[in-house]
């Protein structure tokens, strides 16, 4: 096999541990496949991983129920399942061990917090882990706390292999190597053996989070250019460089007559592991902690999803050596900055000890929770009543096993989905959703910061400005969680009707208001307009203005230009419908304050749920994604979504999910989201049903009906409404594993832009009107509009579905409405159907209705605009310039071949209420 960087990272004198653990992880086999073909020579726990692994797992259910049946307590139940664990990996590592000379082959395992500032406690939980694990090649993590140093060194004298973790600061690495060297020295001076091996942790992400806050601070209260621009290029440069002076004391030291006496006795020495390695800022590249930190003697424990991403791009040199005088130069520089980085790392441990309290408390209580679930009898995450879908998707299973593929995603193998070259380029640049939620988890302070500081000023609400992947997912958690005490109120603006614009100007303090204009290519026509305008009505102040968009994009210049608040930069890996727990989705969440921690928090344990270590029929995301496609090769590709009220919004996500990612080359996935449930009899046999469930929600009957009847039904359980979190990346997950299935490149959007160019084609040849007379309709023939509604219909065959394409003001009114006619066209046809409102499905099934199978019968309805919104710069209008995106998209459509009807209307209820009689008297008919 050739040889990957991690090898090469091996030879360099660095050893790849795996900073992760899960049962499954030993006992399918993938930690030993890892040992053999990504250098992996050793492993590290924490009770966050433990919890992710319980929480997000079956794999623990067994035990658990033995455990809870003796009567045991929860922290001895915890234990237990670690040690488990612990033992498992240091069999499967015992031959690396034995092969490197005991230099690597260790899993860590970890004393409580409880005993953290109890030395003498500290020095018996390591015993008794140590004892209770009963395999020579483990370490016991003990914090480099002031207690904790001489637990260290009275337990090397007792010849225990300890971890020391926790560190952030030179001084207490040096403090902690020579706690090391005095137990050995007790050691040699007692005539026992001096081969206790030891790592000392130094931990690295960290350290730059909390010195870019600090930064980032000052730069804000700087009014002077060349002290911004200087702090600037300081940001994210604490962290290698403070490990890199750790790395030089470490030389210092062990090289040294301090350790001379112990080396020529024939002790190792403690080498420094580089923990916190996954890049924790999306802005900074995803291997920095692992390229900058290469030398010999050391060992970097890595996330598995950084440990991917530096098997796929990662660059070995030996780094450590690098530029030493510069690293020192920027310790200066921090310094002459007021950044104290002996408070930082001070601050940075005691915070470290508190954390993993707060880890070990919400272990037992995921623990506790685990226990509540088997003593129900819970069905789980997920159920399903497949009926004849059953073999097919459990043989899909086997074979997505034995091809990988859940590794090969973790991989970023794009070849997946594409066998051309350019294709799979442009593929691995999308991939970044994978690790979103752990890149983001550590910008949440800053999010709540900001939240805090806004409402501090006065500011009462916030409109965030965007289309598509921009807007979907703040509208999930607006309509989710709603308004919250000490938060703004948000309202999503991705509508370009003037009467909608002018209504949320009306329903809001343009002075108390906060605008986030949101873009990932910064150039969103919508988006931009929508800023210009309330630009310049806020009274053109930057303070009130926030971008999020992709870094070098025109809008991150504008943003400083004009001096915005904040510019987020998203990590420009991550395409728009997989933005949900990025900046896109989580600045609007927290500035409405929603628990942006707790849904980071529940989709990390999804995103564990969905490893390389989880056999595919385990995992959620590969589950559903072969229940998808399974279903789709049969015909029942009309993914029809549905949930409670009070998560009713996550089916307008989905939609854009489905149909985006799919709706290509003639093939792809229906969304049906929002459709009351109907008799069995109302439907063909192109339905899969999938239910989102809250505790407590019993199954509707009419769901319960379509199962008997033979329909298959999914029901996902979510834990609470934070869940939504987990369900983003479950479903993202499930979409990338369909389209490997079927074949569909997931991650482009190959006819999007026709409709934008159609829009900009019919602005080119002169504005279209904004108002007419009475109801107009193109498309289909017919003398009346009944006649043509009778001509459109009278098309439908089974299996298609009826789109519903409306240009006007969503409001529940219309809603309502549009609910009413999309139900008489499903009852009469048995056909499935959708609602959208324009331009808002332009950037979300619009590229399934072009691109995907000539199954879609449409219906467009297009508002008059009377009373119009000015877009300042630009000779055309909103109303203008939504009629020209509806007739844009009509083009679009026609030119595609599709079934269409176009209908104007001068006014809207009445136009609604004549199209609902119209296609109730064809249905009649």
């Amino acid at each position: 096999m050739a040889k990957n960087p991690l090898f090469e990272l091996y030879e360099a004198g660095t050893s790849v541990w795996l900073d992760y653990i899960r049962r499954s992880l030993m006992t399918s086999g993938e930690l030993q496949r890892m040992i053999e073909e990504d250098a992996v020579v050793g492993m590290t726990s924490n009770p966050t991983i433990f919890e992710k692994a319980i929480g997000g797992s079956s794999d623990y259910d067994d035990a658990l129920r033995d455990l809870v049946h003796a009567g045991i307590p929860d922290e001895e139940i915890m234990l237990n399942l670690i040690v488990e664990d612990i033992k498992l990996a240091a069999d499967v590592l015992k031959p690396v061990y034995e092969q490197t000379k005991h230099k690597d082959g260790y899993v860590s395992i970890e004393v409580l917090p409880r005993v953290a500032d109890d030395t003498q406690g500290t020095i018996a939980m390591a015993h008794d882990l140590f004892d209770r694990v009963g395999r020579p090649n483990i370490f016991v993590k003990i914090p480099a706390t002031d207690a904790g140093l001489p637990a260290i060194e009275q337990c090397i004298a007792d010849g225990l292999n300890i971890n020391i973790t926790l560190m952030f600061s030179v001084k207490v690495y040096e403090d902690v190597a020579r706690a090391f060297i005095r137990g050995l020295q007790r050691r040699m001076k007692d005539r026992h053996p001096v081969d206790v091996a030891s790592v000392a942790s130094f931990f690295v992400s960290r350290v730059d989070t909390a010195v870019d806050k600090l930064l980032a601070q000052k730069i804000a209260a700087s009014t002077d250019p060349t002290e911004r621009a200087g702090l600037q290029k300081l940001m994210g440069k604490a962290a290698v460089a403070n490990a890199k002076m750790a790395y030089q004391a470490f030389m210092r030291i062990f090289n040294g007559p301090e350790f001379a006496d112990l080396r020529a006795a024939g002790a190792s020495v403690q080498r420094c592991l580089w923990a916190s390695t996954g890049t924790k800022n999306p802005s900074y590249s995803d291997v920095m902690y692992v390229e900058e930190l290469i030398g010999s003697e050391t060992v970097n424990t890595m996330p598995q999803q950084t440990m991917m991403a530096f098997k796929e791009h990662g660059e070995v040199r030996p780094s450590l050596l690098e530029n030493v005088e510069g690293a020192r130069q920027v310790l200066r520089e921090l310094a002459a900055a007021g950044i104290d980085m002996d408070k930082v790392t001070s601050d940075l441990r005691v915070d470290g000890v508190k954390l993993f309290a707060d880890s070990i408390d919400k272990l037992l209580e995921e623990i506790a929770n685990k226990k509540q679930k088997l003593q129900q009898g819970s069905g789980g995450a997920h159920e399903a009543q497949l009926g004849t879908l059953d073999n097919a998707v459990s043989t899909r299973l086997e074979q997505l096993e034995q091809t990988a593929v859940v590794r090969r995603i973790a991989e970023k193998d794009a070849g997946l989905w594409k066998s051309n070259g350019s294709a799979q380029s442009e593929i691995r640049e999308r991939l970044g959703w994978l690790q979103v939620a752990d890149r983001m988890e550590e910008r949440v302070p800053e999010l709540e910061a900001l939240r805090k500081e806004l409402v501090g000023e006065g500011f009462t609400d916030v409109v965030l400005m965007g289309m598509g992947g921009s807007s979907l997912a703040p509208e999930v958690f607006r309509q989710t969680f709603g308004a919250k005490r000490g938060a703004l109120e948000v309202h999503v603006l991705d509508t370009t009707d003037p009467a909608a614009i002018s209504a949320l100007e009306k329903a809001i303090d343009l002075g108390k208001t906060v605008f986030i204009v949101a873009s990932k290519s910064g150039t969103t026509l919508e988006t931009l307009s929508h800023y210009r305008y309330f630009w310049q009505q806020a009274g053109q102040k930057g303070g009130q203005f926030i971008a999020i968009t992709d870094p070098g994009t025109s809008l991150a210049d504008e943003a400083s230009r004009r001096g915005f608040r904040r510019t987020f930069l998203n990590p420009p890996d991550i395409g728009g419908r997989y933005s949900a727990l990025s900046y896109f989705g989580l600045v609007p969440a927290a500035l409405g304050g929603v628990d942006v921690s707790g849904l980071l928090d529940r989709a990390a344990t999804m995103v564990q749920a969905c490893s390389p270590s989880v056999q595919a029929r385990e995992n959620p995301g590969a589950w559903l994604g072969a229940v998808f496609a399974e279903a789709a090769k049969v015909g029942r590709d009309k993914i029809t979504i549905v949930a409670p009220p009070a998560i009713q919004s996550f089916g307008v996500w989905a939609e854009q999910l489905i149909a985006e990612s799919t709706g290509k080359e003639g093939k792809g996935l229906v969304p049906v989201a929002d459709e009351a449930l109907g008799a069995p009899e109302l439907y063909g046999n192109d339905r899969l049903f999938v239910r989102l469930a809250l505790p407590g929600d019993d199954e509707p009957s009419a769901l319960a009906a379509l199962a008997k009847a033979g329909h298959p039904v999914v029901t996902l359980t979510l834990g609470d409404p934070l869940a939504i979190g987990a369900e983003f990346f479950r479903w993202e997950y499930a979409i990338a594993v369909a389209g490997a299935i079927l074949g569909i490149n997931v991650f482009d959007q190959p006819n999007v832009q026709e409709a934008k160019d159609l829009t900009k084609k019919v602005l080119s040849e002169g504005n279209p009107p904004t108002v007419g007379q009475g109801i107009r309709w193109a498309g289909q023939s017919g003398a009346t509009l009944e006649a043509a509604i009778q001509s459109l219909l009278g098309q439908v065959r089974a299996g298609d579905y009826v789109a519903l394409l409306a240009f006007i003001v969503p409001s529940p009114e219309h809603d309502r409405a549009l609910n009413a006619i999309r139900l008489a066209i499903r009852d009469s046809y048995r056909v499935a159907t959708t609602v959208g409102y324009g331009p808002r499905y332009l950037h979300s099934t619009g590229q399934l209705h072009k691109g995907g199978p000539n199954t879609g019968v449409f219906l467009q309805l297009v508002g008059d605009d009377p009373h119009d919104v000015p877009i300042p710069g630009e000779k055309f209008s909103f109303g203008v310039l939504k009629q020209a995106q509806a007739l844009g998209d009509f083009q679009a459509l026609r030119n595609h071949g599709r079934r269409v009807l176009r209908v104007q209307m001068a006014d809207v209820a009445q136009g609604l209420a004549k199209i609902a009689q119209s296609v109730a008297t064809v249905r009649v008919g």
